[in-house]
């Protein structure tokens, strides 16, 4: 908790910095794609392109959120501002770094997500009650994607290698995800890589709470899924933050 009290009062003097990336650029992106191109789209699968990009951007911006504030904030701490090394000289152990950490990441993504909850469900893009659950999925899916890209933080020493992280994980993950088209149309021989992405699983767990229907797979096993990148990343986050603290 010292270590989630630490992240937020450095986030009471940023905050307005991100405030268009985390709260007005869902929402614009969403008008424009969902209602703009969506009149030319017209519907998937029997529902309006509106209704159907909702859960996919709402799954997106958790997952882009999680990843992109876990890159340069983890690896500042360490190298720069040297935060981490400050917190290894007090009572607070490695767990409770990480662990404060992904409760910091939690908080801004649930916030986020339900602000944009509320927005879309103004437009009525919601068709299920159990639209509220995905603040739950979208949870899951920040855990899912910032232990992993934190441990990856902490394991570097140079800014440049995010560009790749950037480049080759997150850009092909969101377009790929099936936030945009069904990943049914994507070719057989790169779907696969749309199911090893945590975003697909966050994706139509969210599609199918917001529209009321079924997901591809049992939801057990979407759940399954995210809980081994979380359990995975956060061993290697607890590894990585140890041998970078070691002196």
């Amino acid at each position: 908790m010292a270590v989630l009290e630490r992240h937020l009062c450095l986030y009471r003097r940023l905050w307005r910095a991100s405030v268009f990336s985390s709260f007005v650029l869902p929402v614009l992106f969403l008008v424009s794609i969902g209602i703009g191109v969506g009149g030319y789209v017209g519907g998937i699968g029997g529902v309006d392109y509106l209704a159907w990009i909702v859960p996919g951007v709402l799954a997106s911006t958790a997952f882009q959120m999680a990843a992109g504030e876990s890159t340069y904030s983890v690896l500042g701490d360490f190298k720069w501002t040297r935060g981490y090394h400050a917190m290894r000289a007090t009572p607070v152990g490695i767990r409770d770094m990480v662990a404060g950490w992904l409760l910091y990441i939690l908080l801004r993504v649930e916030i986020a997500v339900v602000v944009f909850l509320v927005v879309t469900s103004l437009f009525g893009a919601l068709r299920s009650p159990w639209a509220v659950v995905t603040p739950l999925v979208a949870g899951l899916v920040a855990v899912a994607a910032a232990a992993p890209v934190t441990a990856f933080a902490a394991s570097i020493d140079h800014d440049s290698y995010f560009a790749l992280l950037f480049r080759f994980v997150m850009i092909p993950s969101t377009l790929f995800a099936g936030v945009f088209f069904p990943v049914e149309q994507l070719p057989g021989v790169v779907r696969p890589l749309a199911y090893v992405s945590p975003l697909w699983h966050g994706v139509e767990l969210c599609r199918a709470a917001t529209l009321g229907t079924a997901p591809p797979w049992p939801a057990v096993v979407h759940v399954v899924c995210l809980l081994a990148f979380a359990a995975a990343g956060l061993v290697w986050a607890g590894a990585a933050f140890r041998k970078r603290l070691r002196d």
